[in-house]
């Protein structure tokens, strides 16, 4: 090992002292997290099996004595997607039934799995939420391999009218999506 003046190695010796510049915010990038969108309610199931005669028909004497003893309380101010996860054919005027009942309580009724409807209400929050703060500004919208494509799709028809620069990942190495 060379020694310098005083035992100190010359690498040592010679070295800066320099400082540390966060280039993300010299950069002047704002970060969008889709999760800070998210609808505060989930959607649950109500499922039109749990009303069919023996598991498979309609019938239509007891699928209305269901309906009226069903308690539609627990729907209260809750998207609720309606679904029958079973192979069965019901008739329409049973799914309007069912909207009937919910068209009471519940925040949004849709014919969909829970999963759809929540990406629904998710898309809808985002296409209504104010971006304005971020015109004309470089924009990086955060990366997250467990959101619905449909959420970067909404956000991206939001965000290009109004940013300079749209990015997606993160912050400190994103992708350019465009460019003004």
């Amino acid at each position: 090992m060379i020694v310098g003046a005083g035992g100190i190695p010359p690498a040592l010796f010679f070295m800066e002292t320099k400082e540390f510049r966060n280039k993300v915010e010299a950069n002047g990038i704002v970060t969008v997290d889709l999760l800070d969108y998210r609808p505060t309610e989930m959607a649950v199931v109500f499922d039109i099996k749990e009303g069919l005669y023996m598991g498979l028909i309609v019938k239509e004497k007891e699928f209305r004595s269901f309906l009226s003893e069903h308690d539609w309380e627990q729907y209260q101010g809750k998207p609720v997607a309606i679904l029958c996860s079973v192979d069965s054919i019901i008739p329409t005027w049973a799914y309007m039934a069912v909207a009937e009942k919910l068209s009471d309580v519940a925040s949004h009724i849709e014919f969909t799995s829970p999963e759809l409807m929540d990406i629904r209400l998710w898309t809808e929050l985002i296409m209504q939420a104010d971006f304005e703060s971020l015109r004309g500004q470089k924009v990086v919208v955060r990366q997250s391999s467990k959101l619905a494509p449909q959420l970067y799709v909404a956000i991206t028809q939001v965000l290009k009218p109004l940013v300079k620069t749209l990015m997606y990942g993160e912050a400190g190495l994103p992708k350019v999506i465009y460019k003004a």
